[in-house]
This record gives C-alpha cells, structure tokens and sequence, in this order.
C-alpha cells in the first residue's frame, strides 16, 4: 500500500515539472520573438497578457518588458524644433531670473526720515518722499509734533515735512514744512515752564550731558578721540562743561553734517527727556536764537551759558577718528 502511494506522488511530481517547464519555454520563446521582430504597430500588453496560456492571466514580465521598450524608443524619438526652442526658451528663463545686478546706486544712497532711494529714468539714485506709511494699531506708535497734534507714527510726520519741503500736494501748509516730533505717545498737557525753572535749566543740562558723556566712557562706547575729550573734562574742570556740550553737539550733527544742528535732529535728547523734563521744549527752542530752525554750535554755547572762547568746533576730527 504505501509503495503505490508513492509511485502516485512520483507520478504526479513528474507532470508538475513537465508543465512548468513548459510554460518556461513558452516564456523564452515570446521573449526572442519580441526582440527579433520589428513592427509598425504597438501591440496591447493587456490583450497579448490575457492570450498568453489562455486563463485570463496577467504575464508581469511581459507588461514590464513592453514599459522598458516603450521608454527606450522615447528616448531614442528626435526632438521636434518647436520643443528644442521651447527648452532652450525656459533655459534662458532661468538665467534671467538668477541675474544679479553688478551696482546699485541705492546701495550707498542716504535719504533722511520720510524718504526713500528710487533709481531715475536714467538710472540715478534719487530720493524721493516715501509714498506711503504702514498701518500702525499699536497706540505707543503715536507721537506728538512740535504742534500739539497727535499722528499715528513718526512716518507720517516725516512724510509730511518732505511733502512741504518738496511743495507736493500732500503738504496741509507752510507751518508743516519744519514739524518735527517732540515725543512719543498722544499729546497730553504739558505744565508751563516757569522763569525760575527756565533760568536754572541751562546748569542742569550741562550737569545731564556730562553725566552721559561720563557713562558712555565706562560702558567703552566712545571712540578714541571722543574718550580723551571725556578723560580731559573729569581732570580740568574749566573743560568739563564746554567738553561735554562740544561732544553732544557734533553727535546731532548727523546727516547731512552741515555744522549746525536743526530741529529734527535735536529728537535723540528732547524726546526722551519730555515726559521728566517739562521745559527742554522751551529751551531748545530759546536756543534757535534766529529762529531759522537750525543751532549752530555758537548759539548752542550761549544756551548752555558756555563761554564762546571755551567751545572748539572738533566735529571733523571727531568724525575721522
């Protein structure tokens, strides 16, 4: 019994390989046949899977054959002259767009408060009023002009002196052409100044300028030629005061430096000290002797009570050091 049983499994084993090895020739066989024979017509991989051995069964090696044939002829198809021009158009699109420009005149350009640099017609760097200012909800934004009015921030103040200063549209009048902004926030009733308050505020700002010059000095944040101007005024007391106030008055002398110091460059020390100090307004403003709106270092003297032989205007060697 158990020598018929496997005489029968032998027997069946026997069939399994002869069927397999069939269908393996018949896969050699279709392989040399598509390799070796050219056609002008594409042949459906699904139609030729679901012939192949007659059961509706998808040959993978044939589908992936037929894949790698028809990328090789892609590949091997010749560009048509619209296409060539089509790539080399993008080509060329992708280098303008990585130009970078050799100079910009803007790059070394200075525009004061409220202006901005555009490049002219003919490719000169100018600069022209800034168009417009960014929304500010912020209320700390707010500044307080020379006025008493409240802007929304220290943009549009500027922007409003260069459109008087240039005589644009946009200008409210004359008076505009030298506002400027006496402190930050909405402008709140200021007590008066009295005469004795007034009289005693030119000592007081001496002592304050040479206090900062003093600070500035152990922090090392002066240059060179500005700390030995502040190492000469603590040893010689005749020249702490005209030293201090020569130093301060060359640091307002920003841009452009033209050896005075107008209005608008005088912000750094007036807004900071409105809210403690209610009569800088009316003593910077008792400094512009002629009322032009703009301090020489004379008239910058005689407001602090400086004697004028004590003051050396040193700006340029402040500057250059």
């Amino acid at each position: 019994m158990k020598l018929q049983w496997l005489l029968l499994v032998f027997i069946l084993f026997i069939l399994m390989t002869d069927v397999y090895g069939d269908k393996v020739r018949k896969l050699k066989k279709f392989r040399r046949h598509r390799t070796t024979t050219t056609t002008t017509t594409e042949s459906d991989p699904v139609s030729d899977d679901l012939t192949e051995g007659g059961d509706g069964e998808k040959d993978l090696f044939s589908m992936l054959e037929n894949d790698e044939v028809a990328e090789e002829e892609k590949k091997q198809k010749p560009i048509g002259e619209e296409e060539q021009e089509a790539r080399d158009e993008a080509s060329r699109e992708i280098i303008r767009d990585n130009d970078v420009p050799i100079h910009d005149p803007c790059a070394k350009k200075h525009c004061g408060a409220g202006r901005v640099c555009e490049l002219t017609e003919e490719g000169e760097a100018d600069c022209v009023c800034i168009p417009t200012c960014p929304e500010e909800a912020d209320p700390r934004r707010k500044v307080c002009s020379n006025h008493n009015e409240t802007w929304g921030s220290d943009c549009e103040v500027y922007q409003m002196r260069c459109w008087c200063d240039r005589e644009l549209d946009g200008c409210r009048g004359e008076k505009y052409k030298h506002v400027h902004i006496e402190y930050y926030g909405v402008c709140r009733d200021m007590p008066e100044c009295s005469t004795e308050q007034m009289a005693d505020f030119p000592r007081r700002m001496r002592d304050w300028l040479f206090n900062i010059m003093r600070d500035l000095a152990d922090r090392q944040e002066l240059t060179p030629y500005y700390l030995k101007m502040e190492r000469e005024a603590e040893t010689n007391l005749t020249r702490r005061w005209s030293n201090a106030a020569v130093w301060k008055w060359c640091d307002l002398d920003g841009h452009p430096h033209d050896n005075s110091v107008s209005r608008h460059e005088l912000f750094p020390i007036r807004a900071p000290l409105m809210a403690l100090e209610h009569c800088i307004a009316p003593f910077l403003d008792s400094c512009d002797v002629d009322d032009d709106h703009r301090i020489t270092l004379k008239e910058w003297g005689k407001c602090l009570e400086i004697e004028e032989d004590d003051l050396e205007e040193k700006c340029d060697e402040l500057r250059n050091d």
